[in-house]
Parts: C-alpha cells; sequence; structure tokens
C-alpha cells in the first residue's frame, strides 16, 4: 500500500462568487462541476486528465487572516507562465508575500482574496536541501533570473546545502 499523489484540496470560504472569480479567472483553472444548492464549485488544471483538484465551498467559519493551512501550490510548467503570473498579480491587485528561489524552485507566495497562501511554482532540476528560500524579482529577464538565482545559492553560507 501506497500513496500515489495528493488528489485533491478544498477551502470553506465567506465569499463563492468573489473565490471563484478568482481561481477561475485570475488563476486560471476551468471549472468542471458545480452545484448551486450546497454552494460548491469544483476546479481542476487539467480537466482531461482529472475532474477536479480543487474545491470551495461556502461554510467558513474562521475569521479571516486564522491560519487555516501553510499554503497550496500550483506547479506551472515555464519560467514565462510564471512570470505571466508575476504580470497578472500586479495588474490584479493580488497581495504578494514574496517572490522567491528555492534553488530547486522558483515561486511566488501570494494570497486569495480570503487571505489563504498560495504558491505558483516552477520546479528547476537541482539538488538543494531545504527550506532554502531567497527573494527574486519574476519582472527581470529569464536570462537575469537564472543568473540572480545562481549567485543567490553561494550568498549567504550554509543556506544552501546539497542533499545528503
Amino acid at each position: 500500500m501506497a500513496i500515489t499523489g495528493l488528489g485533491h484540496t478544498g477551502l470553506w470560504v465567506y465569499d463563492l462568487p468573489r473565490m471563484r472569480d478568482f481561481y477561475e479567472r485570475v488563476m486560471g483553472l476551468t471549472v468542471t462541476d458545480e452545484d448551486e444548492e450546497l454552494q460548491i464549485v469544483f476546479f481542476s488544471a487539467r480537466p482531461d486528465e482529472e475532474h477536479h483538484e480543487f474545491v470551495l465551498q461556502t461554510g467558513r467559519t474562521s475569521p479571516i487572516g486564522d491560519k487555516q493551512q501553510h499554503q497550496i501550490s500550483w506547479r506551472v510548467e515555464s519560467l514565462e507562465d510564471l512570470r505571466a503570473f508575476h504580470r497578472r498579480f500586479q495588474e490584479e491587485g493580488v497581495k504578494v508575500q514574496q517572490e522567491v528561489t528555492h534553488g530547486n524552485a522558483f515561486g511566488i507566495y501570494f494570497f486569495d482574496p480570503e487571505g489563504n497562501r498560495n504558491e505558483v511554482y516552477l520546479r528547476i532540476e537541482r539538488d538543494v536541501r531545504q527550506p532554502f528560500r531567497k527573494s527574486i524579482d519574476f519582472g527581470l529577464s529569464p536570462e537575469e533570473i537564472h543568473a540572480e538565482a545562481e549567485r543567490l545559492l553561494g550568498d549567504g553560507g550554509n543556506a544552501y546545502q546539497p542533499v545528503q
């Protein structure tokens, strides 16, 4: 018996229409199903392969700002995708916590309209011991981003350690 992967996750929300708009329009997820009576919406990044990876349902009881989950991370395919989210978040006024290199990934940490922390990230084929997290600007050119990421790996002593 073995876990083969994470199937889906979901959030209880206060304002379903606002949250649906954010994840559908801003994040680009596809609504695959919904039930207006139950006030639930199912989303997929890969609707041809997976019915849903994410669910929103009305019923949140904790105040906005209470920590409910650590983060929800969304993988992208290219650095250009990540840079496109950088631009979209600026255009939409999305609150960004930090743009980072993890050595083995580039990521943007941000908050949805109800304060839930998310991340869009690009996996990098590097062996970098975690946690490793240093700020980087995805408004730079791709060449500058890669050069800065390399510089940051060597900067700061013990932050970078190859996995043993």
